[in-house]
């Protein structure tokens, strides 16, 4: 019963995450898209007013006007929306999914003694501990260089830096899954504490200044401004890290940290791409793909890098598989976890007509996607996984 609970639990903790992720993310891009596609004002009125920027679009059959206001308007009005619960909710339900998946499941889903071998409880603060330390790196790289001339490269080269180490830690600490979605849940981390300790104080300032009828400080506006573009950087490798847990074959490996630095890297030239053109068209200058197209060649690079070797994919004329020897494999790598007593996610293997039964899922977890066994406890080989696959293509002998 409590496996069962815990189950629901994932789903709808996973349920709500993706949708919570779904309304910042597309808050995101569109107020990044927005703040590059303003144009200056050519009314007076709209001068005089402080009107910075404006924009002209048509959505849903209606026209829109979204106006933006030189540091903040002359009065405020009565209803001001904030953007923030949909960070805060994104964060918390992630977290609380990373918790009832990975951290009270850590000898199963966080440790791979293979990889390294220590107790659940040491292995869960370190986890917890790579959100904190990653947060306070990258902020204290944003304090001491962000606000300085030519600072944003010193800080974007410093992230890149970050990233590296944090991919290669997890990655040499937890087991191949674990590391991936550990690594985007850091970058996760500081994208919402960029919400909760600079976007949203510095916005609350500039309104509590407004109020009290002082001058406004830019600094506030510029700073999370600033924050605002770097989680727009970090959205596309973050998502990439959180999908990689369906696929066995990108998790594992001994250079799997690259492969996840590769992607990431990969997305954030792809995100700028866009970023960029918004402003192209803004300013009628030809638009450049060129960060799109080194992020696409390195997504082919890690593509052709992973391609399982010839030898892999041959098979078609070798000696038939008799039930015997997949019933071997199973019995020796996966029914631990899928017997008469222990059914882990209601699945039996202990019996020839439950193999039969499962040769499906058996195929698609433990030879496409080369999910299962977990972490590959049981240390099944490429090549009992490709005698399962050679024996459910011939039409299971």
């Amino acid at each position: 019963m409590e496996a069962y609970l815990l189950d629901w639990a994932n789903l709808l903790l996973r349920w709500a995450h993706v949708v919570t992720a779904i309304a910042w993310v597309g808050s995101s891009f569109y107020f990044v898209f927005l703040d590059s596609s303003l144009t200056k004002p050519t009314d007076p009125a709209l001068k005089a007013q402080g009107v910075d920027g404006e924009l002209w679009a048509v959505h849903g059959g209606g026209f829109y006007n979204p106006q933006k206001y030189l540091v903040a308007p002359r009065t405020l009005p009565d209803h001001l929306h904030w953007f923030y619960w949909e960070s805060y909710s994104t964060w918390l339900t992630g977290f609380g999914l990373f918790t009832v998946l990975y951290l009270f499941n850590a000898g199963s889903f966080l440790i791979d003694k293979t990889v390294f071998d220590w107790s659940a409880p040491s292995a869960v603060a370190v986890a917890l501990g790579f959100l904190a330390v990653f947060w306070a790196v990258y902020d204290g790289l944003c304090r001491v260089f962000g606000q300085r001339p030519g600072g944003d490269r010193i800080v974007a080269a410093g992230v890149l830096v970050l990233v590296a180490a944090t991919a290669w830690l997890a990655c040499h600490w937890f087991a191949g899954r674990a590391a991936f979605l550990l690594t985007g849940a850091a970058i996760a981390t500081a994208m919402s504490a960029n919400v909760f300790f600079w976007i949203i104080p510095g916005q609350r300032t500039v309104v509590a200044q407004m109020k009290a009828g002082q001058p406004v400080d830019p600094v506030h506006g510029q700073r999370a401004k600033q924050r605002s573009v770097h989680n727009t950087y970090f959205t596309l490798p973050v998502l990439v890290a959180m999908l990689s847990n369906h696929y066995g074959w990108l998790v594992q490996g001994r250079f799997n940290w690259v492969v996840l630095l590769l992607l990431m890297t990969a997305g954030a030239l792809i995100r700028h791409a866009f970023v960029a053109r918004h402003a192209s068209l803004r300013d009628g200058r030809p638009v450049s793909w060129a960060g799109a197209v080194v992020g696409v060649l390195l997504l082919l690079g890690v593509a052709v890098a992973l391609a399982p070797p010839p030898s892999s994919r041959a098979g078609a004329s070798a000696e038939p598989v008799r039930f015997n020897q997949v019933q071997a494999v199973i019995q020796q790598r996966c029914v631990l976890c899928h017997n008469a007593e222990v059914q882990n996610k209601n699945v039996a293997l202990h019996t020839e007509a439950l193999i039969r039964g499962q040769a499906q899922a058996i195929h698609q977890q433990a030879v496409l996607l080369k999910l299962m066994p977990m972490n590959n406890a049981t240390q099944i080989t490429d090549d009992e996984r490709q005698l399962l696959r050679r024996w459910y293509e011939s039409g299971m002998p």
